[in-house]
């Protein structure tokens, strides 16, 4: 869900390259030719720092998933510290475009970023936490392994298609061309409902179909499977608030 500063492409970079060309070509400069061992840091602006913090969020959803997997001390708390992480990362990844715009900077880096942070925060953490609930049969993987394609997908269609998308008179993009990737959180909610209700592992909701073949699946991993789908659609478009 990229939108630094006007949510233009390169994060933001078309609006510096109408007025601004010098900006874009020191970056590409630096980027290029310093090969100082932490020019990549000098490169990251306050914004992207802030996105770090998304992508961090995740990997802390996907490691505390895991550590409830192994049966660590403590492990219902692993898994609410696993569906926890998630808002904290849409927490991030809204505020660094509030950031950006109020710094008015952004660096080429910024919408790869940004992207990559969401991937994990709102693709990879779900589908692991998923799994940590209970999805774990092997069609189960195979349809959460379609779920994370999907927003890798979508958000890489995002970022070669932004330009393209209609704006409004600020520059901002009117709509998403397909559901947000963070509307994963919909289903983390419903996860951490389960949770609550202790319907998790042998529990879950609608139990398994073809029970006891190689084609065991939990009906309930169609939610992601649909999530997935509403993702890529060309033909749903959202406005933006």
């Amino acid at each position: 869900m990229s939108k630094r500063l006007n949510s233009n492409a390169s994060n933001g970079l078309a609006k510096d390259s109408v007025v601004g060309e010098p900006t874009v070509d020191k970056q590409k400069k630096l980027l290029e030719e310093d090969t100082g061992h932490f020019s990549l840091i000098r490169m990251l602006h306050l914004a992207d720092l802030i996105t770090e913090l998304n992508g961090f969020c995740g990997v802390m959803s996907v490691f505390s998933s895991m550590r409830y997997c192994l049966g660590a001390s403590s492990a219902q708390g692993n898994l609410w510290a696993a569906l926890g992480f998630m808002p904290f990362g849409l927490f991030f990844d809204f505020m660094d475009g509030k950031v950006a715009r109020w710094r008015n900077k952004s660096s080429l880096m910024g919408q790869e970023l940004d992207s990559l942070a969401d991937l994990i925060s709102f693709g990879v953490s779900p589908a692991a936490a998923a799994f940590a609930i209970g999805l774990r049969t092997p069609v189960d993987h195979l349809l959460l392994t379609f779920f994370v394609l999907c927003g890798l997908t979508r958000l890489a269609r995002f970022n070669i298609t932004v330009a393209n998308v209609p704006k409004d008179a600020t520059g901002k993009s009117k709509y998403f061309e397909g559901t947000p990737i963070p509307t994963s959180l919909s289903i983390a909610a419903l996860m951490g409902y389960w949770v609550k209700q202790g319907w998790i592992l042998e529990n879950l909701p609608l139990g398994t179909w073809a029970t006891g073949t190689m084609f065991e699946f939990h009906p309930v991993a169609g939610l992601f499977v649909l999530s997935g789908v509403m993702m890529t659609s060309k033909s749903i478009h959202i406005p933006k608030p």
